[in-house]
């Protein structure tokens, strides 16, 4: 097996608010190997943009790793400095973000800010050549007329077309790593298939891994081989995407996936996971789905913090009683 390309290892992140300190991730560990795609999956405030944005020092200034590790590429990317952090994002690592509208600076033309990520990580490129690519770029990820919105502002592309801009950026300089925070949302179902495929086309043209962020099913099922589901701010399973559709091994995974629609199954309502996620300045103790979970029943091993333990071949779970849900093919009552 391939080393990884990103090694995320036991990442802690806190953030200071009012009233304290908040540990969004606890302990958080996953590998994405060079070409692989990754989905990491779970409810909002699991943790899942929070961990990638501690791996690639991008957190805002009340936020700050307090342990652990990320190495792409053998090479630790916590505590490195930010002159060297901006040489790996968008070179080798490239971002599209949940909402490009706040993610493009909306003084400057589109063109004009692929074109500074273009010559900031290419030397000697000149202004003209930049100008070419981004045009071919634009091109590349369907926008019409690319040279004439080439020298239009964010705010005037659709969500759709900045979408694709932001794919043309993260793309610009065929990095080792396209990471995917919530790509489709807030867009409608017609437009959200055109950037997943466009993003699965990007990946197979690049050769590049993708971590994709998300708390759609559908998409992972869709896109992903491996992935990873998170809870208020752990990995509670992990497995292949085989494996965590038809032998999920957590309550938690079970759960989301009782509550998909399904074409061959008709009800009248679809079952919902019962209570709310844990606030994160007052987790439960031990596992912090006890409250929520069906499987508890008041059982005293509940009250110590499960592990991440072998569930099956490179299938892994965080509850004391995965063994109870061996076989089983529907969710968990």
């Amino acid at each position: 097996m391939t080393e990884p390309l990103l090694s995320i290892d036991e990442i802690v992140t806190e953030f200071r608010v009012e009233g304290g300190v908040v540990r969004a991730v606890n302990g958080v560990s996953l590998d994405v190997r060079p070409g692989e795609t990754v989905g990491v999956v779970g409810e909002s405030g699991s943790g899942k943009s929070v961990t990638m944005m501690s791996a690639l020092g991008l957190l805002p200034g009340h936020g700050r790793v307090v342990a652990g590790h990320a190495r792409f590429r053998g090479r630790d990317l916590v505590g490195l400095a930010e002159r060297e952090l901006e040489r790996i994002r968008g070179r080798e690592i490239g971002l599209v973000f949940q909402d490009p509208m706040t993610a493009f600076n909306p003084v400057m033309t589109v063109g004009e800010q692929i074109a500074e990520g273009l010559r900031r990580h290419q030397a000697g490129l000149s202004r003209r050549a930049a100008g070419a690519r981004v045009v071919e770029l634009l091109a590349e990820v369907g926008i019409p007329a690319p040279e004439r919105r080439a020298r239009q502002y964010p705010h005037e592309f659709s969500g759709g077309m900045r979408q694709r801009a932001m794919i043309a950026m993260a793309m610009a300089n065929r990095p080792a790593l396209i990471i995917a925070d919530e790509p489709t949302t807030a867009l409608d179902v017609t437009i959200q298939a055109q950037i997943l495929d466009l993003l699965g086309r990007v990946q197979q043209e690049t050769e590049a891994a993708l971590i994709m962020i998300t708390h759609d099913l559908g998409v992972i099922a869709e896109m992903t081989e491996r992935v990873v589901v998170m809870y208020a701010g752990r990995v509670v399973e992990t497995a292949d995407v085989d494996t965590v559709f038809h032998e999920a091994r957590h309550p938690y995974t079970r759960g989301l996936l009782r509550s998909l629609p399904r074409l061959d199954h008709r009800v009248a309502e679809l079952p919902a996971i019962g209570g709310q996620p844990p606030n994160p300045q007052a987790l439960p103790p031990g596992c912090s789905y006890r409250p929520r979970c069906p499987l508890n029943q008041g059982r005293d091993e509940c009250l110590t913090r499960p592990e991440l333990n072998p569930a099956g071949r490179g299938h892994r779970s965080a509850c004391h009683f995965h063994a109870e849900l061996a076989g089983l093919t529907g969710g968990v009552e």
